[in-house]
């Protein structure tokens, strides 16, 4: 694997990285990018919420409590009726990420479903919790408490093995489709099993900076790596930049903390090959945050119906720099 282009860090006053390269800077996440305004009329779910009211009698913000206590925001938007998409977003980041897919896809007719992870973005910032099992567990929390069937499941990096977890954990009988995109399975970490990986010293280090140095490091990640901006001849976009710091900063350092070791040492192998429904996997060649050749093509492979789709020239955050044809093509594995 070729090493990614040096990149300066601001110095921490703990031990830092004093350059990113592909190992040093591997995470999984997403940032959002504003969708271009379309043309939808506006309706809402008709199903209960629970809510938490906000200060001054503002509207309130949709939640679900959990089995262990954890309240879980989540955003539900379109008609009742109508096919449910439901995106697991990735790593440090929350629902916001799926912007660009939501108004896409509500502005199709669809139904449109999105949590913020527990530790992440509005969700309770508690200490406990942070692996893949209670991120399926909270995922079902919202699938049940919406009473939802038929839904199409979306995961984006930490959110692909969510969204693997949830379907062989909790079985396949609410879900039709999923789709998995620049997602963590197979397996991200080397082992003996699984010598493409990468080594545990490089999930170690991420570890390290999200502990001492958050802030600058939620900067650099989406300035470089994450969306490619770091390549010769791809012009950075600030916005996208800062709504991915603003994204990660809300949520907890302890969740992200644990978040790391989640995503970067759970192994799909066996519920992969579980999965019967169809699923699309769709991988940029050209991902500095999961590698390529470790993640998509296995996974496709071992998935009983599981169809490959690779983007040559891709970054990590398609569905944010190159929405247009992220969304095109999830419309027609929907529709097909």
């Amino acid at each position: 694997m070729k090493g990614l282009e040096s990149m300066n860090r601001v110095s921490a006053p703990t031990p830092a990285f004093t350059e990113i390269t592909r190992r040093q800077l591997l995470v999984v996440g997403t940032g959002a990018a504003a969708a271009a305004a379309l043309p939808f009329a506006a309706s809402a779910a008709s199903t209960a919420h629970n809510s938490a009211e906000t200060p001054k009698g503002n509207p309130p913000m949709s939640y679900v409590t959990t089995k262990d206590g954890v309240q879980i925001f989540y955003k539900d938007w379109g008609p009742a009726n109508a096919t449910p998409i439901v995106f697991s977003h990735g790593w440090p980041l929350s629902s916001d990420d799926w912007d660009a897919q939501m108004m896409f896809f509500l502005s199709k007719g669809y139904r449109v479903v999105a949590h913020d992870r527990r530790g992440h973005g509005r969700s309770a910032q508690v200490w406990s919790g942070h692996d893949m099992d209670h991120y399926a567990d909270d995922l079902a929390a919202v699938v049940n408490h919406l009473e939802l069937k038929g839904a199409v499941h979306v995961g984006h990096s930490t959110g692909g093995g969510e969204v693997v977890r949830y379907l062989a954990r909790h079985g396949e009988k609410r879900a039709s489709k999923a789709c998995l995109i620049a997602a963590v399975p197979p397996l991200m970490v080397k082992t003996a099993s699984n010598p493409g990986g990468l080594s545990k010293d490089v999930f170690d280090d991420l570890q390290l900076q999200t502990a001492t140095n958050r802030a600058q490091f939620f900067r650099d990640l989406p300035a470089g790596p994450f969306y490619g901006f770091n390549r010769p001849g791809v012009k950075p976009q600030e916005g996208i930049i800062q709504n991915w710091w603003r994204q990660g900063m809300m949520g907890s350092a302890k969740a992200h903390y644990d978040g790391i070791v989640a995503f970067s040492q759970t192994d799909f192998t066996g519920e992969l090959k579980k999965i019967g429904l169809p699923v699309l996997v769709m991988h940029g060649d050209d991902d500095q945050i999961v590698p390529y050749a470790d993640s998509g093509p296995l996974s496709a492979k071992l998935l009983k119906n599981g169809t490959l789709k690779t983007y040559k020239g891709f970054p990590h955050g398609m569905p944010t720099t190159q929405a247009d044809v992220i969304n095109a093509d999830l419309l027609a594995f929907i529709r097909g």
